[in-house]
């Protein structure tokens, strides 16, 4: 397979998991790491081409110097910040909705499901699930980040392979990595709109389920208390019917006892131009690459590209998005049709693209929290949690 026709399948796979505008925006782990702002320059297309040739030798290299760390590890490092989004969502369900604490999640376009993984380590009561399309990102979770959380992790959440528009499609990924996918249907139960799992169908020459996994292919899933939709994954959703269709699939997932959906969105001036945003980690520099804004469509692609310091080594394109870049008082109407009863901002000012070149970076903001706001002037750079309540 050519370079070029493995770089669009990879694109491909990618392009329904999301990523951090301003990295791990919600939490502050990494205070003394700096960060750089670029505006792309003249000889940007040069460059490009340059690390691509580079890229390409690379991948060629037979013996390569070091290992090369998973590029979904590279991803959790760089841009996800579990613990902070866990915080506000525990903080939202208890502002809007009350009464109990939130004990069901689901996590949609959940990549390695790192954030279920962080909801289940906190409380031996909580469930997960997950949703994806990306299959290879669902079973790297269950390699890397479950069995982290001990020997109870897997029994408490159920990762499906499917797409967020066709939920009842979506197929539970088998715990052993010989075994593939079984089938489940998602469906309203007439108590708490639960949802039943189908007996599972195992595809020719994979193993049988042991019993402990087939009661779990075969219980009932609670009502969630929570789904989310961070790392601006709903920008992936390029059609306004189908971003409604989304948030009635949330919705119905949702208990009737009370629950909430939080996705988030970042916007501002500095969001509808092409740039380059870097930071530095210690092992590797993180680079968020945003081409050219249509204004017409509202559309731009974001790709994120490493640079590995000590196997010197550049991971170019790791992950590449086509995202529409929705106004917050679209996602507001879009959330009200769906049949949700309330919907709530709450936005954080990022720094402006001018402090970022200082060797501060980040760390002019870092003490600004996400404020509900009835209005907000437009800025540079801004994130919002975008909190919709169905009590």
């Amino acid at each position: 397979m050519g370079k070029r026709d493995k770089k669009q399948r990879h694109q491909q796979k990618n392009s329904h998991r999301g990523a951090s505008y301003y990295t791990s925006q919600h939490d502050d782990d990494y205070e003394d790491e700096s960060y750089t702002f670029q505006q792309p320059s003249q000889d940007s297309e040069e460059e490009q081409l340059e690390e691509s040739d580079e890229e390409e030798k690379e991948e060629n290299d037979p013996n390569p110097s070091m290992e090369m760390p998973s590029k979904f590890l590279l991803y959790q490092q760089s841009v996800q910040s579990p613990k902070g989004d866990i915080s506000y969502l525990q903080k939202f369900f208890l502002m809007y909705v009350g009464g109990r604490l939130p004990l069901h999640l689901q996590e949609d376009f959940c990549g390695t499901a790192l954030l279920s993984t962080e909801w289940l380590r906190t409380d031996s009561r909580r469930t997960a699930v997950g949703l994806d399309l990306d299959l290879e990102a669902l079973q790297w979770c269950l390699e890397n980040n479950i069995n982290k959380v001990g020997v109870d992790g897997y029994s408490r959440i159920s990762l499906l392979h499917g797409n967020v528009l066709k939920p009842s499609e979506a197929k539970l990924v088998s715990f052993k990595p010989q075994e593939l996918i079984q089938n489940i249907q998602l469906k309203e139960s007439d108590d708490n709109s639960k949802i039943a799992a189908t007996e599972p169908k195992m595809s020719e020459g994979s193993a049988s389920l042991s019993n402990q996994e087939s009661i779990k292919a075969d219980s009932i899933l609670p009502a969630r208390d929570i789904v989310c939709a961070f790392n601006y994954s709903c920008c992936c959703l390029h059609k306004r019917a189908e971003l409604v269709m989304y948030f009635k699939h949330v919705l119905e997932a949702l208990s009737k006892k009370g629950g909430i959906f939080v996705m988030d969105l970042y916007g501002g001036t500095s969001s509808e131009q092409s740039l380059r945003l870097q930071r530095k980690f210690p092992n590797f520099t993180y680079t968020w690459e945003q081409a050219e804004f249509d204004i017409i469509e509202r559309k731009t692609r974001i790709s994120l590209h490493y640079h590995l310091h000590k196997q010197q080594k550049k991971l170019r394109h790791a992950f590449s998005y086509s995202w529409r870049l929705w106004s917050l008082p679209e996602i507001k109407d879009c959330l009200e049709e769906a049949g949700f009863r309330s919907v709530h901002f709450w936005l954080r000012k990022m720094p402006d693209a001018s402090e970022m070149r200082s060797t501060e970076g980040f760390g002019i903001g870092r003490d600004v929290k996400y404020e509900e706001v009835k209005s907000f002037q437009q800025e540079d750079a801004w994130n919002a949690y975008i909190v919709a309540v169905n009590k």
